[in-house]
């Protein structure tokens, strides 16, 4: 703790390491610990019962937060024809196939959040995976991102509105941001109810015993505040 600043080391204080806390409890006192001068983001870290060596038990999907994330997504589409058009008119960031693909190939271009890609361009988009891959934007029929080009204007308006992807990492931890410090409680707490529910239904058929095994919030640079995971697990809507 020594190597922290006085500003974290205050609001460390007011957070009790023996105690789960509620979620609304811990949503209000993450909102109130947070001490940097930006609009914080809120995050949310579950340790899963999950053995992340077997395919099987590895979880990537999407939740539509209801009220977003708070950060500005930047999209970046693989399209031709029609499909490029919806794309630019939904609201993407960068549209285009061939020029797109050398400028992130040559020019080690990432100045994206997510790529979204029309099945029949992944022939293509397949060669930037050793790119594309490390860096979790690879256009991916798991997390939504490979798409006929008739839902094209859906995808692009649902990723810019609040549609996350959340993955768990190698050692079974899973991170997601859930909002910002500026959300009202009841928007982190819906958001939050979103994401459980999301993350419920994702408990694969091979991952025995107990599901969620810890859950975390924080604020970027704010201490850790444990929830009790049967509460989380118990959460309904407002």
């Amino acid at each position: 703790m020594s190597g922290h600043g006085k500003k974290y080391r205050e609001a460390l204080a007011k957070v009790d390491p023996k105690r789960q806390y509620d979620p609304r409890e811990a949503i209000r006192l993450a909102k109130e610990t947070s001490f940097v001068r930006f609009d914080a983001t809120v995050e949310l870290h579950l340790r899963l019962g999950i053995d992340p060596r077997h395919a099987d038990q590895n979880i990537r999907t999407t939740v539509m937060l209801p009220h977003g994330t708070g950060k500005i997504v930047r999209v970046l589409v693989f399209a031709q024809g029609d499909a490029a058009r919806d794309a630019e008119q939904a609201g993407a960031d960068f549209v285009g196939s061939d020029e797109l693909m050398t400028r992130i190939d040559k020019e080690n271009f990432f100045d994206f959040d997510v790529a979204i890609a029309t099945s029949d361009m992944m022939g293509k988009v397949g060669r930037l995976g050793r790119k594309l891959g490390p860096r979790g934007l690879m256009p991916n029929p798991k997390s939504g991102t490979v798409v006929r080009p008739e839902d094209m204007t859906e995808t692009v308006r649902a990723v810019k509105g609040g549609r996350v992807e959340f993955r768990n990492d190698r050692t079974g931890l899973l991170h997601v941001g859930m909002g910002k410090v500026s959300f009202s409680e009841d928007q982190l707490y819906e958001n939050l109810v979103a994401l459980m529910e999301t993350v419920k239904t994702s408990k694969p058929a091979s991952s025995k015993g107990t599901f969620v095994k810890t859950v975390t919030i924080t604020t970027t640079m704010g201490p850790g505040i444990r929830i009790n995971p049967n509460d989380v697990l118990a959460m309904g809507t407002v």
